[in-house]
């Protein structure tokens, strides 16, 4: 698996990735940032591709990362290893400088590109001994082949890899050394949803090995399961950032409505005392609300019997990701929705 942003040709015509010999040493202590963005700036004559990014992903943490085409995403990674030179600001990946020390920072990191290369008359078993080789390890190929599913294809060129099959080998590669960093760019691009489960599973075990994870996505679903925060980049500029329960909340929150018989006069006393409650209305027998946390669905249920109301029907609603992304990056919520969906189904073979 090799970036199409640094390879060299071989003498089959391949793409390559340059090898770096020795796995460096961390200079990372433990209370600093896996990635540390200060006001990175990024033009391309007048094209400004990404502008004043400030930028942090703490150790042990996924780290979601998101936008439309266009945004600004592709080139933020490709400064994050130290592959563009940034036209103004700072980039610190693991503690090592993505200028002075790229080639460390590479060696490092974890790396699963947008787009790739594959050897085509190597095997699977093969790209992954390479990549091993280029980092000075000596794990078994076969176990990183059984982890992403292609265990029973190892033996297989990669000249008849589908599409989802290349992108779990290339996240194989990626996996080697057990990196400190995974930085993952559309990992689940072409995979079905039992491809998707399986990089969710893997994130999350990296999670708990002690990695962290940075990640651009364009399923939802993806980073609503295994993200802890998440960044959305709109014109190269970061407009929002938080966990998603946090974004969800700039929507307005949970919304919880509840039918009863009747409206005892306590009701709205009651319900106003309440904690991470808010804009409370009664309309005839039906009680709407906001919520800030969905856990607060039971006390407002709680609070109305307690008042002496019968409730006889409850409906929820909670905004998606899909929607706050949509509203942030001002995009029609249907076009981002099929065009979401398009990009996370595009060859969707295992």
């Amino acid at each position: 698996m090799f970036p199409r942003s640094t390879v060299l040709k071989t003498e089959f015509e391949h793409p390559t990735a340059i090898v770096y010999s020795h796995h460096p040493f961390s200079l990372m202590s433990s209370s600093d940032p896996a990635i540390q963005v200060d006001g990175l700036t990024q033009r391309y004559n007048d094209i400004v591709a990404v502008n004043d990014l400030d930028l942090t992903v703490e150790q042990g943490e996924v780290y979601g990362f998101l936008g439309p085409n266009g945004a600004g995403k592709s080139t933020t990674i490709d400064t994050l290893i130290g592959t563009t030179r940034p036209t103004s600001g700072s980039v610190s990946v693991l503690g090592y400088d993505a200028q002075a020390a790229s080639i460390s920072i590479r060696q490092a990191v974890g790396l699963l590109p947008g787009e790739f290369g594959l050897f085509e008359r190597l095997t699977g078993r093969e790209h992954v001994a390479f990549a091993q080789n280029c980092k000075d390890v000596t794990e078994s190929p076969d176990d990183l082949l059984a982890r992403v599913g292609l265990a029973d294809v190892a033996d297989q060129r990669a000249s008849g890899y589908s599409t989802g099959m290349g992108r779990r080998l290339a996240l194989a590669m990626a996996l080697t050394g057990d990196p400190d960093l995974l930085v993952l760019d559309e990992p689940t691009r072409g995979l079905d949803p039992n491809g998707a489960r399986t990089v969710r599973s893997i994130i999350r075990e990296e999670v708990e090995r002690g990695a962290s994870v940075f990640f651009s996505s364009h399923s939802m679903e993806q980073v609503e399961s295994v993200c802890d925060r998440v960044g959305v980049l709109r014109d190269g500029q970061l407009v929002a950032e938080g966990d998603v329960e946090m974004l969800r909340t700039r929507l307005g929150g949970h919304r919880l409505a509840l039918t009863v018989e009747s409206v005892p006069d306590s009701l709205p006393d009651r319900l106003g005392g309440l904690d991470a409650i808010s804009d409370v209305q009664i309309d005839g027998t039906t009680l709407t609300a906001s919520l800030t946390t969905a856990s607060r669905k039971a006390a407002v249920i709680d609070a109305t019997e307690a008042a002496g109301a019968t409730v006889t029907d409850i409906e929820t609603y909670t905004p998606s990701l899909e929607e706050f992304f949509a509203t942030v990056t001002d995009q029609d919520e249907e076009m981002t929705r099929n065009g979401m969906s398009a990009a996370a189904e595009t060859g969707g073979d295992a």
